[in-house]
């Protein structure tokens, strides 16, 4: 099994990074802007980008002060089964996210596209909580032909 994990610092209030990973709002706000679900524990999410199917629906595994954990249940195969977390702490001077998609089968060259397109969107949460511009689809730079 193989992970992607990034880590990004963030100037801005650790509730209002929380938020962005558990409302409706806060995920189209750096992720896709087509979101639907219950973004509760218990719930589930379908994000779409640019096709009436979800590219991927996650069941929101735990929501927590901390963060929150999804689990892919529809989407690209080797997302199925994987474990989705976005925990929030709090250092002296910045919010930090540490971001983990765990349990891909096998580090394939889409896994490879997969981290560097979580690393930008995360780039542009940060850019956007910090009083920036974030750039979650339609908006992103597409880095190759998967987008």
């Amino acid at each position: 099994m193989a992970d992607i994990r990034h880590r990004v610092g963030i100037d801005a209030p650790e509730e209002r990074v929380r938020d962005a990973f558990t409302t409706l709002e806060g995920l189209g706000g750096w992720w896709t802007r087509d979101v639907e679900g219950d973004p509760h524990e218990g719930g589930e999410l379908r994000f779409f980008f640019g096709h009436p199917a979800p590219a991927a629906v996650m069941q929101v595994a735990s929501v927590t002060p901390t963060g929150v954990e999804w689990r892919c249940v529809a989407g690209p195969d080797e997302w199925v089964g994987t474990t989705l977390t976005f925990d929030v702490k709090c250092t002296d001077d910045q919010s930090v996210v540490v971001f983990t998609q765990a349990g891909w089968p096998a580090p394939v060259e889409f896994m490879h596209h997969c981290s560097t397109k979580w690393g930008y969107f995360l780039l542009g949460l940060k850019a956007g909580l910090e009083g920036g511009t974030a750039t979650p689809y339609p908006d992103d730079i597409k880095i190759s032909s998967w987008g």
